[in-house]
């Protein structure tokens, strides 16, 4: 992501917001997460919504769901057919940039597609977002028996091979957080034993995870380094548990810190975000 420069300007007093003031406010961040918790619901397995379907999903009143999908539909972002709603055609310009903004270089793809063949496991790229991690990037297996995150899958934070990865220097807060999100009976998951689990991946320079999230599914994730040691981005190898043997484990390490390497050598771009 381009990095923000402030600009210096001469302070000037703010007003007190008034009570209306506040509360249109309020009521404006409102629709418009309402707004975008509707665009959420389409999926590759849901390209299409009704309004009922979005009521009942959301339960929002009718007489809004109706008013924020107007909305919506004006603004090009959802399109309007005889049997409900889809993605409309101003998504296009965001997915433009986004894909400019995150692709990644040909030759990194390249190293990615490459250790998928050679290791006959998955190859994922995460970047953290608050508490959760997106995979921008993902080959998949050859393998018929594998596992696979849609690129653009938001995922946890509180278990996983790269979550740990990608949590290093995370402040208490964070975890704290983090921990927050763990479904119910997550039995001695707390921010002290998170936070201890990540530094000890910090000081190994990888990670190891089998079951964590998802049973009989195992990881192991590297960090991609800014040139300050900044983490940027996790990268991974995950399949079945059976096949994630020490001796396996150590290859994929080797794989995946030679490719981590070379592609923060060769410029891969990506930057410290995520902040939360």
């Amino acid at each position: 992501m381009p990095k923000q420069h402030a600009t210096a300007v001469a302070a000037s007093p703010v007003p007190d917001a008034s009570p209306s003031t506040s509360q249109d406010g309020a009521g404006g961040v409102r629709s418009v997460q309402r707004a975008l918790d509707i665009l959420g619901l389409l999926t590759e397995d849901r390209p299409q919504i009704t309004i009922r379907e979005i009521v009942d999903a959301t339960g929002l009143a009718k007489t809004t769901v109706i008013r924020l999908t107007q909305t919506l539909v004006q603004c090009g972002l959802l399109w309007a057919t005889s049997s409900g709603y889809t993605a409309g055609p101003g998504l296009w310009r965001w997915a433009h940039l986004a894909r400019n903004a995150w692709e990644l270089p040909p030759e990194s793809r390249r190293r990615m597609r490459e250790m998928a063949d050679q290791q006959q496991e998955t190859v994922n790229l995460y970047v953290r977002r608050d508490v959760h991690r997106v995979c921008i990037a993902q080959e998949e297996s050859p393998r018929a028996l594998r596992h696979v995150v849609r690129v653009g899958d938001e995922l946890p934070l509180w278990g996983g091979a790269s979550a740990k990865v990608l949590l290093r220097d995370a402040a208490p807060d964070l975890l704290e957080r983090v921990v927050a999100t763990a479904p119910a009976g997550s039995a001695g998951l707390d921010a002290a034993s998170l936070g201890a689990a990540v530094a000890q991946v910090a000081a190994a320079g990888y990670a190891v995870s089998h079951g964590e999230r998802e049973s009989g599914v195992s990881a192991v994730a590297v960090p991609l380094l800014q040139g300050d040691g900044t983490v940027v981005g996790a990268l991974s190898l995950s399949g079945a548990t059976a096949r994630f043997t020490p001796e396996r484990v150590e290859q994929f390490v080797t794989a995946l810190r030679a490719a981590a390497d070379a592609m923060t050598g060769r410029g891969t771009a990506l930057t410290a975000g995520g902040a939360g």
